[in-house]
């Protein structure tokens, strides 16, 4: 099979913990036909002296940005900038298996996908796993993932010659869950590679935000992203709720 170029998109924002294992997950992988664009949102830590530390790999391109914009416009730069057939993701705490990128565009040129994702794993702040593997339905509808984001950020690819370049919302939560309902809208249902690909980082802080917010930030999805009203949206967030509380958990493997 051909090994068309990815092009890896990975904003950061004081990072400076984990960029380096980041960016290496992605020197690792087996498939080597990759671009890294790293975009800075203005980090006020080491984050941007540690990335300079990479530029020597001629693969790696790094843009700082001078003010805090939020990780859309971050994605959005970093889109402009990649030259791929395929679109990766990956945030700048995240990990890669080295097989990640083999396994999931044979998969892609295997049966012909515009558009894929991968099971995942979850670890901790000090990289240890977390014996807890988060996989998906095996033909995922748009209908389904309207009422819950099944797709890690940090699994997604798409091929270019497909889509285009899908413009990112500058909404600062949940980018990528409405990145790919626009994906679903076009090609109606996606499969995913069956198997742990990544590894998701669990932050203590993270496990902190109230429920309150989490409801919060899906709520304007569905008001700024799909454009209904109030009585609507709040349909749809039921549907949300039960969605995350009784069918999303079966998705849960400990392994």
């Amino acid at each position: 099979m051909t090994k068309p170029l990815v092009s890896v998109i990975i904003p950061t924002f004081n990072a400076e913990k984990y960029i380096s294992d980041t960016i290496q997950s992605v020197q690792n992988q087996t498939y080597q036909n990759w671009e890294i664009i790293l975009v800075d949102d203005a980090s006020t830590d080491a984050t941007p002296k540690i990335i300079a530390s990479f530029l020597t790999d001629k693969r790696i391109q790094f843009y700082p940005l001078e003010k805090n914009s939020g990780t859309g416009v971050a994605r959005n730069i970093a889109l402009e900038k990649a030259k791929g057939k395929y679109i990766a993701f990956l945030d700048a705490d995240d990990l890669w298996k080295a097989e990640k990128l083999e396994k999931q565009i044979n998969f892609m040129q295997t049966y012909e996908l515009p558009f894929t994702f991968s099971f995942y794993e979850w670890m901790d702040e000090h990289g240890n796993t977390l014996a807890k593997r988060i996989e998906a339905p095996r033909n995922l509808s748009y209908r389904q993932l309207f009422f819950c984001n099944y797709v890690g950020n940090l699994t997604g690819i798409y091929d270019v010659d497909y889509f285009g370049k899908i413009t990112i919302s500058s909404i600062r939560k949940r980018q990528d869950w409405m990145l790919w309902l626009d994906i679903l809208k076009k090609i109606k249902t996606a499969k995913p590679v069956p198997e742990s690909l990544a590894y998701y980082r669990i932050h203590t802080d993270s496990l902190s935000i109230s429920k309150t917010e989490l409801i919060r930030y899906n709520f304007a999805v569905y008001r700024q992203f799909h454009g209904f009203n109030w009585i609507v949206s709040v349909f749809c967030m039921i549907g949300f709720l039960f969605t995350q509380l009784v069918i999303k958990p079966f998705y849960k493997k400990t392994i």
